[in-house]
Formats: structure tokens, C-alpha cells, sequence
């Protein structure tokens, strides 16, 4: 085990710090997906709208949220906003609005692809009935459309956990950054000690994401 530099785990507090800094990850991501999905809910419908300004608008949006990576929105939100703003936004505060930003329109496609894959003979019908367009999406539309979208929606959380990871970069103190403290402060003593903690952090994500992979997996096999 100390070959591996798993012994530096063991000392003080380290594995707790780690689990702090896991938990910090898990935090960001959680609050992030859950304004995600009510803000890609609304994106979703608009993105099937018939005007073509509204449709272009979303598709200049999703384009630049594809093109550009997610480490330069953090620099941009979080060092740009204080220099060209004058605004001084916290490091959490700044990978949440990068996050939302990110997953919105993200989930926004995602509830765009699954109300255009319902046959256009349910909405035939349902105006057929005399329904409203509210009453269409509201009763009919949209509760097929978030049957399709959970599965592929906790795809999309398992992908924000991960991408946590480049938020040390703008100085937040999670897992990764934690892991790179607690080599660094034992370099001497565990030379090794770099393996063993990222195999560990390797671990831990493996731990949260998996569950949520396979429950994806499950509800894609019952709703197909």
C-alpha cells in the first residue's frame, strides 16, 4: 500500500478532505442540473417554435456552448466578469452560472429532439379534440416528452459531475484540488503518493457516477 502512496490517506485528515472536496463537486453539479432541466424544459419548447428567429437565436446558443470549452466560459465568467464588470463573483457562484449556461440548452436539446420524435398525428388529434396549444403540450406533449428526456437527462449529470473537475482552475477547492494538496504537501516522505491518490479519485467518481450511469441504462430498457 505504500508502495502505491496510498498511506498519505491515512494520515490526519486527508481521506476526509477528500470526501469534502468529492462533496463540493457533487454540489456544484446538483444545483447546476437542477436549473438546467427547468431552464431546458422552456429552451426545448421554444427550440421547436416555428418562428426562425427564436429557432436561430437557440441554434447560435447551442453552437457556441459546443465550440467553446468549458474552461474558457469559467475564465470568462470568472475573471472576466470582475475586470470588464467591475463585478466580483465568487468561484462557486462563477462554475454555477457556466454550468447552467452549459446544461440549459444542453437539456434544451435534448427536450427539442424528444417532442419532435412524437408522431405528428397526436397533435393532429389533439387539436382535432378542440385542444389549445397549452393544453396540447401540457397534457399531451409533455409528458411523453419527460418520459423520453429522464433517462438521457441523468446521462447529462454524470457528464456535469466530471467536468467539475476543471473548476480548480479558477481556485475551488474540490476533489482534484485536494488530491493535488495532499500530494504535494507529502512529496517527500510518498514520492509514489500521485498514483495512489488519483486512483482513488478515480474511485470516488466511480462510485457517484456509476449508480446514476446504470439507473439511466434502466429507466432507457423499461421506457423504450
Amino acid at each position: 500500500m505504500q508502495s502505491l502512496g496510498l498511506d498519505v490517506l491515512f494520515k490526519g485528515v486527508n481521506f476526509i478532505r477528500l470526501l469534502k472536496g468529492l462533496w463540493v463537486s457533487v454540489k456544484i453539479s446538483l444545483i447546476s442540473v437542477s436549473i438546467s432541466i427547468l431552464l431546458g424544459l422552456i429552451c426545448g419548447v421554444l427550440m421547436t417554435s416555428k418562428n426562425r428567429i427564436i429557432r436561430g437565436v437557440f441554434r447560435i446558443y447551442l453552437e457556441i456552448v459546443r465550440i467553446i470549452p468549458q474552461m474558457v466560459l469559467l475564465f470568462i465568467v470568472y475573471f472576466g466578469s470582475t475586470r470588464a464588470l467591475g463585478i466580483n463573483i465568487s468561484a462557486e457562484m462563477s462554475a454555477i452560472i457556466v454550468f447552467v449556461f452549459w446544461g440549459t440548452i444542453e437539456m434544451g436539446d435534448l427536450v427539442r429532439g424528444a417532442i419532435t420524435s412524437i408522431p405528428k398525428i397526436q397533435y393532429e388529434s389533439s387539436y382535432a379534440l378542440g385542444l389549445s396549444t397549452f393544453q396540447v403540450y401540457y397534457h399531451i406533449i409533455l409528458p411523453q416528452t419527460l418520459r423520453r428526456l429522464i433517462p438521457l437527462s441523468i446521462n447529462l449529470v454524470t457528464r456535469m459531475i466530471k467536468t467539475t473537475s476543471l473548476v480548480l482552475m479558477i481556485g475551488i477547492v474540490e476533489v482534484f484540488k485536494v488530491a493535488q494538496q495532499i500530494i504535494e504537501a507529502n512529496r517527500r516522505s510518498s514520492p509514489n503518493a500521485a498514483f495512489g491518490i488519483f486512483l482513488v479519485v478515480f474511485l470516488l467518481y466511480f462510485l457517484v457516477c456509476w449508480p446514476i450511469s446504470r439507473l439511466a441504462a434502466h429507466l432507457e430498457k423499461c421506457w423504450a
